[in-house]
């Protein structure tokens, strides 16, 4: 009764025979539309899963490492929108579904990074560049000040200082060799 009913455009019986199943490495090529214009993009990655089995909703899913991060595709198998599926790798694999290999991944990322060593290299932005001039600028203007004020203390000093340079001067050091004269 099934058997006349056309589901997809697709021609059914090629993808069947493909046989994809969990452990393949494929690539995927699926037509996107953007802009009115139709292009090819390929996914290529290992098979997690395969579910629904040759039926006219079978999927598959697709796993792959973009920048180290995880990214996952569920494909119809029969959808319209792919217009190629090439199987680059089979492995031999004792489970249906590969799940674990989310976990796995994640593992291998933990261990790698306890290997790892902190770093704070870094370049400086024109704006922290800028903002650390200023910063100087106003610090060399604080420290002109105080100079000039210094100055013009020991300026208004030396008067102070003729009036007393009749008397000696008494240092802690003196008293105490003082002492030990006596």
């Amino acid at each position: 009764m099934l058997d006349n009913v056309q589901v997809s455009p697709v021609n059914m019986e090629d993808r069947k025979q493909i046989g994809i199943r969990a452990g393949d490495a494929v690539r995927v090529h699926q037509k996107i539309q953007d802009k009115g214009k139709t292009r090819v993009q390929v996914f290529e990655g290992l098979v997690l899963a395969r579910k629904h089995g040759n039926e006219p909703g079978a999927t598959f899913t697709v796993r792959k490492v973009v920048d180290g991060i995880g990214v996952e595709k569920v494909f119809p198998l029969y959808s319209p929108l792919i217009d190629k599926i090439e199987i680059v790798k089979r492995s031999k694999v004792r489970r249906a579904k590969l799940y674990y290999i989310r976990e796995k991944v994640a593992r291998e990322i933990r261990r790698q990074m306890r290997r790892m060593h902190l770093m704070e290299v870094a370049t400086e932005s024109s704006i922290e560049v800028a903002q650390r001039a200023e910063e100087e600028a106003k610090q060399a203007e604080e420290e002109a000040k105080r100079v000039e004020e210094a100055k013009q203390a020991e300026e208004a000093s030396p008067e102070s200082e003729a009036d007393t340079e009749g008397s000696p001067e008494v240092t802690p050091e003196a008293d105490t060799a003082e002492e030990k004269k006596g």
